[in-house]
């Protein structure tokens, strides 16, 4: 999936747009995405001079937005919905995540019930584990 179906499907955009491709799209149980992270990323001034680290809360977010791409594909979702983070459980983070790096945002559904999916992700560079998190979010198109 490009950037392009990407940019259809989600409300979000520069800078705030955090999945670059889909690589892997088993909808509605199994998503792989990537977000390159590049030096010219706006936070990387302030997150930290000298030492740039993407904040664990825009790893966190780019999951969040790998699960709503996964979510379009459950036949409960209507094509108008929008997905809104409700909740996150264990989320513990291992790795820093560097400009240069390639994320790989594996997201995996547990379960979804009335528009309430709750997701299994889990963050990569290479083969370490940077971030894994319990994510749940709902389908809303009525706001």
């Amino acid at each position: 999936m490009s950037i392009n179906t990407i940019l259809n499907l989600l409300p979000h955009r520069y800078p705030f747009l955090l999945v670059d491709r889909i690589v892997e799209n088993s909808p509605p149980d199994h998503l792989v995405a990537i977000k390159n992270v590049t030096i010219n990323e706006p936070f990387f001034q302030g997150h930290f001079p000298g030492k740039p680290v993407m904040p664990g809360v825009l790893v966190i977010e780019a999951l969040a937005q790998a699960t709503g791409l996964l979510s379009l594909g459950h036949e409960d979702v209507p094509e108008d919905a929008v997905f809104y983070l409700v909740g996150l459980d264990k989320a513990r983070f291992r790795r820093p995540v560097e400009p240069g790096d390639q994320l790989r945002l594996s997201v995996d559904l547990v379960k979804y019930k009335r528009r309430i999916g709750v997701f299994q992700g889990q963050a990569w560079v290479d083969d370490e584990l940077c971030a894994s998190t319990q994510i749940m979010c709902t389908a809303r198109n009525d706001l």
